[in-house]
């Protein structure tokens, strides 16, 4: 096993401007990235793909949180790259259910609303906001009659039949359609979006130009089979092994071992049972902030270590214990032991920006988890809300809140249930705002990937290993910071 003074010299590695790591902890907002002498001539020439084992071709996980990972994120997220873990609260019945549905989708097609000519504006405007492509397909045995948007929504009664305020003039795609030519000929006929259709024209999926678009832009995360990847989270309690058997038979990709305080004996128990039954797929675990943390995780068979305590936007742990770490500092010294031990990292929490995303990876995570950020967006699982000025949002919760507890422990009895939620370490809830430039996820992805490939070329590296490399990270007052930051009016 490596000693420290490995590590030590692995850390250092990671190049500091003026050749000397401060003294104390750093988070995101501390450090900055310097340009380098780069022989990149295009951002598209960069490869983001992890090398975890995890399948992304984006270095990006939507966490195993409530408000943020179910069916809808899990699928868009996956045929943009990225990963999501669905919560360990879901009963297994229900993530099997899921996790086949994730699979069964395509690999460019978005999944239509449907609703029949006989189904109402109200309906229809309650449905639109489940999907980014704003759009409901109105079908008669299984073919498109129609396209209803909010616009064709809006001023009339909501019980109007969709029949009346439907588009009735249908342009319909092939399934078989190449990404390029679907967009060619919705930019002809001046179409936002179309329904794709079978050859019985049959409806099988939306389509949108900008969807075409990403299609040539970005590479989905499939599994062997060439299906869209999903991931399933479990805790630490109960019947591990069974739990992870039955993620396994699934179909789940990869299984997340998880609970807030990861450096502790049942982890390391729960990684060890899960080893001995010789799960189909990689298994990551955490939280931890330490590189003895990362090695005794690793050690007991975890494949990658989740890092983070306390960083994340819906988290109180600091604030009611003290207890955590500034998250760049300790990304920068878990990821070096896991290197050392041939595994991975994941950076979990504190990400509010792209530039933070790219500071992660140079600090030399695999792959980083994105969760309240993302709860914001169309696709997590949430309703969306007005608030009084006319503003969407979604409401989002800490998984250690009351009200994850709550959920968690509905088969308890009522006294158990009351004396566990009267210890909490989250916030219950919060309004997260959907961005109306960047509403979906996939418009979240579009900002970050064109962020995190602008730093690989300005850091030289054409791929993750790269950037962590060849990265050289400066220190910054707050003052610094703040300089960094756009205005949007004159000062």
């Amino acid at each position: 096993m490596p000693g420290s003074s490995d590590l030590k010299d692995l850390v250092s590695k990671v190049r500091f401007l003026g050749g000397v790591p401060p003294a104390h902890d750093l988070t995101y907002s501390d450090v900055f990235m310097v340009p380098s002498r780069s022989t990149i001539a295009s951002r598209l020439d960069v490869d983001l793909s992890a090398r975890d084992g995890s399948g992304t071709t984006i270095p990006v996980v939507a966490a195993n949180m409530t408000a943020v990972s179910g069916r809808r994120m899990a699928e868009t997220i996956a045929r943009r790259g990225g990963l999501a873990v669905l919560p360990q609260d879901i009963p297994l019945d229900v993530v099997a259910e899921v996790v086949a549905w994730v699979k069964s989708r395509h690999l460019v097609h978005d999944t239509p609303i449907t609703l029949g000519p006989t189904d109402t504006t109200g309906e229809a405007l309650n449905l639109l906001t489940k999907r980014a492509h704003g759009a409901v397909i109105v079908i008669e045995d299984g073919r498109p009659v129609g396209v209803v948007t909010e616009a064709d929504c809006q001023d009339v009664d909501r019980f109007t039949q969709l029949r009346q305020v439907m588009s009735a003039e249908v342009l319909t795609l092939p399934a078989d359609i190449e990404p390029e030519k679907a967009f060619a000929r919705l930019h002809e006929g001046r179409h936002r979006l179309a329904p794709v259709v079978d050859g019985a024209g049959r409806l099988t999926g939306i389509l949108t130009r900008t969807g075409a678009l990403r299609a040539t832009l970005y590479r989905p995360a499939t599994d062997p089979r060439g299906r869209l990847r999903i991931a399933a989270a479990i805790g630490v309690n109960g019947d591990v092994t069974g739990k992870a058997r039955a993620l396994a038979e699934a179909g789940a990709d990869l299984i997340v071992v998880d609970t807030a305080h990861g450096h502790q004996d049942k982890m390391i128990a729960a990684l060890g049972a899960i080893r001995r039954s010789h799960p189909p797929m990689p298994v990551a675990a955490g939280n931890v902030v330490t590189s003895q943390g990362v090695r005794d995780l690793i050690e007991a068979g975890a494949d990658i270590v989740k890092v983070g305590v306390g960083p994340g936007a819906m988290c109180t742990t600091r604030m009611m214990t003290g207890v955590g770490r500034p998250q760049f500092s300790a990304v920068l010294e878990c990821s070096a032991q896991a290197r050392l031990m041939g595994r991975h990292i994941w950076a979990d929490g504190g990400i509010r920006h792209p530039r933070d995303i790219a500071l992660a990876l140079a600090a030399g995570a695999s792959n980083v988890m994105i969760g309240s950020w993302f709860a914001g967006t169309y696709e997590s699982p949430g309703d969306v809300f007005r608030d009084p000025d006319g503003r969407l949002f979604k409401e989002s919760f800490g998984m250690a809140s009351a009200r994850a507890v709550r959920l968690r422990t509905a088969d308890d009895s009522p006294f158990d249930r009351a004396r566990k939620q009267l210890f909490e370490e989250g916030i219950s809830t919060a309004r997260m705002y959907l961005d109306p430039q960047r509403p979906s996820v996939e418009d979240q992805l579009d900002a970050i990937t064109a962020g995190l490939r602008s730093a690989c070329s300005y850091a030289g590296a054409r791929n993750l290993d790269e950037l962590h490399e060849r990265a050289v990270v400066g220190v910054q007052s707050a003052a610094g910071y703040s300089e960094g930051m756009p205005h949007l009016t004159s000062w």
